[in-house]
């Protein structure tokens, strides 16, 4: 590895170690209440998965043959994704005769994909995290 390279990675880390240990102790007991939030973000780190999901975000509810079509799929296709995001419980389902209509599960996911969205579009243009 050139010097260049390795005072670049230098510089994300600390020189020494040592840590605050009034500070772990006070945040390390809330770790805990984390667990699971990652399966959301492994849920919605599709790329199909979350077009569906911000589509859902533009309308209250939608069929699966309407989802098919906003995201240029089959219906298995969006049936597939929708079913992975309600066993996820990030979405829901009705049935009216032979069609099935999703929307999100709560305000708290409209709200997820909102904030994602507004993040992304702030941050382009400014490239990636140093």
């Amino acid at each position: 590895m050139s010097n260049k390279v390795e005072k670049k990675l230098s510089k994300d880390t600390c020189d020494t170690f040592c840590y605050d240990e009034e500070l772990v102790e006070r945040v390390q007991p809330q770790m805990d209440r984390v667990e699971g939030v990652e399966l959301v973000f492994k849920a919605l780190s599709d790329a199909t998965r979350v077009k569906v999901a911000y589509a859902l975000t533009l309308e209250d509810e939608l069929c699966v043959c309407d989802v098919a079509n906003i995201i240029g799929s089959t219906t298995a296709t969006a049936s597939h994704h929708l079913r992975l995001l309600r066993n996820m419980k990030l979405a829901k389902f009705r049935k009216e005769g032979k069609l099935v209509f999703y929307s999100l599960a709560d305000d708290y996911v409209h709200q997820l994909i909102s904030t994602a969205l507004l993040h992304t579009q702030a941050t382009v243009g400014q490239g990636v995290a140093e």
